[in-house]
């Protein structure tokens, strides 16, 4: 499907958490009057989603006791974490040509790919934003996020709290390694990368330049 359709007015945004995408989705939005496709869009998607055809999305919908999801090892997690990508890509390719059919930009904080967005959008329509990959591990729990809290509850609700949260974090570092850091880094695309003393709106004109807009 990538290799049928290519979007001239959709400016996709990729990288690692922490990095600040989705402020950067919401700003360029409002300036530009475009649509912003928020972090998880694609869980609007209509409809019920098949178990067969998307089985890492359905996990929790159909998960039964939802401690098993934080008692999975740290490979079965990231690969989870890598089959949901690949789903969510399958649904934003297909949300994604009514979305942009409006007539109006539209900005993206996506889960496609690094190869097919080299398909389906010009090379400057997509940018990379990162920060250092621990920091997604180190305060992975202090969003205050109903989900995080929610697993973070779960964790302490173990037998071994703290075994619990070390088989957790060792998850979540295979997920944010230095080497997707480094694939990402090296894509080919604009990077920006997370500074502490920029403000969003320096973070704002990074993006527009890389963006050309």
């Amino acid at each position: 499907m990538s290799e049928n359709i290519f979007f001239d007015n959709a400016y996709f945004i990729i990288g690692t958490a922490y990095a600040g995408k989705s402020t950067m989705v919401k700003e360029l939005a409002i300036k530009y009057g475009g649509i912003a496709c928020e972090e998880n869009y694609h869980d609007n998607y209509p409809g019920e989603l098949d178990a067969r055809e998307f089985p890492c999305l359905t996990y929790t919908r159909d998960l039964k006791d939802w401690h098993d999801f934080i008692r999975r090892s740290p490979q079965e997690y990231k690969n989870w974490i890598d089959g949901v990508k690949k789903e969510c890509e399958i649904l934003e390719l297909r949300m994604l040509p009514d979305i942009c059919s409006q007539g109006k930009p539209v900005f993206v904080d996506t889960n496609i790919s690094v190869d097919t967005l080299r398909l389906i959008a010009p090379l400057d329509h997509t940018l990379v934003m990162l920060a250092d990959p621990q920091i997604s591990v180190r305060r992975f729990f202090e969003r205050p996020d109903p989900e995080k809290q929610f697993l973070y509850k779960l964790i302490l609700e173990e037998p071994d709290p703290e075994k619990a949260m070390e088989n957790y974090r060792n998850g979540l570092e295979m997920i944010n390694s230095q080497e997707a850091y480094g694939e990402l880094l090296n894509s080919g695309f604009n990077v920006i990368i997370r500074d502490e003393t920029r403000t969003i709106f320096q973070t704002l004109a990074l993006a527009e330049k890389a963006f050309g807009l």
